[in-house]
């Protein structure tokens, strides 16, 4: 790797770690008064391509987003809580993970509404990959984290392949 290539020195992850609230509004939701699932995953692509910025000091760009699970309803006047860690980073590449909670207003109880892993790849302002600094897990938490995304990464990058093969003996007019 040449020198302006390097990896930049490993970070904690509390020092990129980042919080969204919203209050959910009638134009963010279904006829049944609940969050749109979309405006969810627009919410958690938000925080988590933050928490991506912070850790790469670069320009993180989306390339996946799995394991999104709704776990329940969001409903017009709920707050929102997002909350986002880098739970690993790779060459050029980090997993953010996003715990999303409603605020119980009457008191102060939070409950577990959805949560996701997303991938994020740094750029340059030229476009061009650029490497991110190792996480340094903290709690043993975190260090559950870290291993669990080794794992996950496999399995993304096993069915990566799956795929790409497969697309490549599909014929021209496979759509159809």
């Amino acid at each position: 790797m040449s020198e302006a290539m390097q990896a930049p020195a490993p970070r904690l992850v509390s020092a990129s770690q980042s919080e969204r609230s919203e209050i959910i509004f009638p134009a963010d939701s279904n006829p049944l008064g609940n969050l749109f699932g979309g405006r969810l995953m627009q919410f958690i692509d938000l925080v988590g391509a933050l928490t991506a910025s912070r850790h790469s000091h670069a320009i993180p760009v989306t390339v996946s987003m799995d394991h999104l699970d709704f776990v329940a309803p969001v409903r017009v006047g709920d707050i929102l809580i997002l909350k986002a860690s880098v739970n690993r980073a790779f060459n050029t590449s980090m997993e953010v993970g996003v715990k999303c909670m409603v605020e119980e207003p009457r008191g102060n109880i939070l409950r577990h509404v959805s949560s996701a892993y997303l991938t994020f790849v740094a750029l340059d302002p030229l476009g061009n990959r650029v490497p991110v600094p190792q996480v340094i897990p903290e709690t043993n938490h975190q260090k559950r984290r870290f291993e669990d995304a080794g794992r996950r990464r496999e399995m993304r990058s096993a069915e990566v392949m799956r795929k790409k093969q497969l697309r490549a003996t599909l014929p021209p007019e496979w759509h159809v």
